[in-house]
């Protein structure tokens, strides 16, 4: 039976997409218009409490009985592990790959988030918060860049939901001011993921609804969004 996804196409919507690509589950899309506030509807708050997408509904979950997830993290771990793939069997590789993956969920996510709200959506500049989140998603690419260095991926040498998570947040890097001619190895790796065809298909999610180069938010969809609960 298909997985249930909800979601809309922002990086973490792509984690999702490109994990039920990679590990060939199949899925049914529901979009989730953050901008209009469907993130707010009681049926998808049944599923996702926190009011964000993405989140996931299994019809045939552990045991034969349905489940639901949010947080795209313990998403991921979810599909590896349904799945069987990129899922290491050694118990050092594995927690390898969380740690890196646990990385992006505390730190890459929700920085480079706040880098993008103060330097593009707000209404308003504000010169510290611009500085500040700039300042630590210049860091965190640093880290990716030494990490990068020494290993093919993430996680190790293989490929794992540490880069599917990561990568939808890094392949945008040039919103946030940041060149890759910087960090050499963040853009082999960027390179790398982009080429295999599991994450080209994830990327085509919703595409429709993709935003189109130039276009902005309305202040509908900013008060939505940032804090404002429709209704």
């Amino acid at each position: 039976m298909a997985i249930d996804l909800y979601v809309w196409p922002t990086p973490n919507g792509f984690k999702v997409s490109i994990a039920l690509e990679e590990t060939g589950l199949p899925y049914t899309v529901h979009p989730i218009d953050i901008g209009k506030g469907d993130q707010f509807r009681p049926e998808f708050l049944k599923i996702a409490p926190n009011n964000r997408m993405p989140a996931i509904v299994d019809p045939d979950g552990p045991g034969g009985r349905p489940i639901s997830l949010f947080e795209s993290g313990a998403i991921l771990i979810y599909l590896a592990e349904k799945s069987g793939r990129f899922r290491p069997q050694d118990p050092a590789v594995w927690y390898t790959h969380l740690q890196w993956l646990m990385w992006q969920m505390g730190g890459v996510g929700p920085m480079f988030g706040q880098a993008g709200h103060f330097m593009i959506y707000a209404p308003e500049k504000v010169p510290y918060g611009i500085e500040r989140y700039g300042n630590e998603a210049k860091r965190l690419m640093k880290v990716a860049d030494t990490r990068l260095a020494e290993a093919e991926y993430l996680g190790g040498a293989e490929y794992g939901i540490a880069d599917m998570a990561t990568f939808p947040w890094l392949r945008v890097h040039e919103r946030y001011g940041l060149v890759t001619d910087e960090y050499p190895n963040v853009r082999r790796w960027l390179e790398t993921v982009a080429a295999r065809p599991a994450v080209q298909r994830g990327l085509e999610l919703l595409k429709e609804h993709q935003p189109k180069p130039g276009q902005t938010m309305t202040d509908e969809q900013r008060a939505v969004l940032f804090g404002k609960r429709p209704g």
